[in-house]
């Protein structure tokens, strides 16, 4: 008898095993990261060899690590010119979709009636519209304001492809924020524009930085409008218009080109991990707070 109750309980303390349904998550995981990872580590290994070499062993680890094939591409197609045309089109096009997402996600949240309802599903339907069927009216319109072949108009023109994905994700997150902490605001004499800055903005942090790697990373990987709104002018075209300039008819460097590719994604990689994590610990701290 004593015998069977011990071993009762030995078998009660007995940790359970982990269910196949978390190691079958964790593999597809796993898979799934290194999916992603392959085509970065290819590039970045093709970027320290010759064209017999990466023919011969793709995925093979460089028997020597020179940068000669980074300087190169960066003297052969201007990346570095190329890099701050990007970053001055992204970074002002991103401002301007959150100056102009902000105010309208906020007029969306608290209205009421029919109105606003045709509003917003009016800004959903921009997810209907395919990038080719505005390529030829937006061509017209850059040539008919004088615009043509300048980053003005690019930086005027990418907040548009954006703002219906901001505006509806922004106006989601605005409504989360309880209707008392706005009629507080009101009673202290606040009006709707600091209520917006210093009442929900703070408070739909994690929203604005979504908005924000969603839009960084549209706008710095845009090519088709970058090649015809701007064309191959070294002066001012992007990176995504620089790099395959990099390729020839005849023969092509394909270290060189890799190089040029690994120069291009670094800005990206590095703006998404810190957005990232500033979105995770704005989600934390609203979680503390709430």
């Amino acid at each position: 008898m004593t015998t069977d109750a011990t071993a009762t309980a030995a078998h009660g303390r007995r940790r359970p095993g982990i269910p196949l349904g978390r190691i079958a998550a964790q593999l597809c995981a796993w898979t799934y990261a290194l999916m992603l990872l392959a085509p970065l580590y290819y590039l970045l290994v093709s970027s320290f060899k010759t064209n017999a070499q990466i023919f011969d062993s793709p995925l093979s680890p460089p028997t020597s690590l020179s940068f000669g094939r980074f300087a190169t591409a960066i003297s052969d197609a201007r990346l570095d010119l190329a890099i701050a045309n990007s970053l001055i089109v992204t970074v002002s096009s991103l401002v301007l979709v959150l100056v102009l997402a902000l105010p309208a996600s906020y007029a969306l949240a608290r209205a009421g009636g029919r109105t606003a309802r045709v509003i917003e599903r009016a800004f959903s339907l921009g997810f209907l519209i395919p990038t080719f069927a505005a390529l030829l009216p937006t061509f017209l319109l850059a040539a008919e304001l004088g615009l043509f072949q300048t980053r003005t108009f690019l930086i005027l023109f990418l907040p548009a492809t954006s703002l219906p994905l901001a505006v509806v994700l922004l106006t989601q997150f605005m409504r989360t924020v309880p209707q008392e902490v706005e009629e507080a605001a009101r009673m202290d004499g606040a009006g709707s524009v600091t209520i917006l800055v210093r009442v929900y903005l703070p408070m739909v942090v994690p929203g604005v930085v979504t908005v924000g790697i969603l839009s960084f990373l549209q706008y710095w990987n845009e090519y088709l409008y970058s090649l015809v709104l701007i064309g191959p002018d070294e002066a001012q075209r992007t990176i995504q218009v620089a790099v395959p300039l990099l390729r020839s008819s005849l023969e092509t460097d394909f270290g060189v080109l890799a190089a040029g590719t690994v120069v291009t994604l670094l800005p990206v990689y590095v703006a998404y991990a810190f957005l990232q994590r500033r979105m995770e610990g704005a989600m934390i701290g609203s979680a503390v707070k709430i």
